[in-house]
């Protein structure tokens, strides 16, 4: 059975979640905080992340951003999905640099919601800003875990 207090669900909703995504766990991405519409995930900068440039491909900013606003607002157990994202870049990353996506909640009602992610280098300078808007789909990332209250 799974308790519903709100921090230890979204918990174990981002436990969950990890063990079947493979893009974050190819990326090295890792989870460090979960609450209640809240997620902090990080990423280093590795060499296979670089453009020709030499800085980090936006591609993988907007995919670690993506993936703490996917965390966040699936953190209430709720199948939650994007119904649009924008990302802003505001500086460069760097190889070796590790990336802090750090998402907040702004505004849930019924099933759409708004979530900014704040993305920032080891030095906390910010490199992007990324606002999603999430829509709840049918089911459960947990299955059961109304059910198993109710028998409870």
């Amino acid at each position: 059975m799974y308790e519903h207090d709100g921090h230890q669900l979204a918990q174990k909703v981002a436990d969950v979640m990890y063990s079947r995504d493979a893009a974050a766990q190819a990326l090295n991405i890792e989870v460090q905080y979960v609450d209640e519409g809240n997620a902090t995930l990080l990423m280093r900068v590795r060499d296979d992340m670089l453009n020709g440039l030499g800085i980090c491909h936006g591609g993988m900013i907007f995919a670690l951003a993506d993936t703490a606003f996917a965390y966040a607002c699936n953190s209430y157990n709720f199948n939650t999905i994007a119904s649009g994202c924008s990302i802003d870049y505001v500086a460069p990353a760097h190889k070796d640099d590790t990336l802090v996506a750090m998402a907040e909640e702004r505004t849930r009602s019924g099933r759409t919601g708004v979530y900014d992610v704040t993305v920032m280098n080891q030095e906390k300078k910010v490199i992007a800003l990324f606002r999603g808007n999430s829509y709840r789909i049918k089911g459960e990332v947990i299955p059961n875990t109304e059910e198993e209250d109710a028998a409870s």
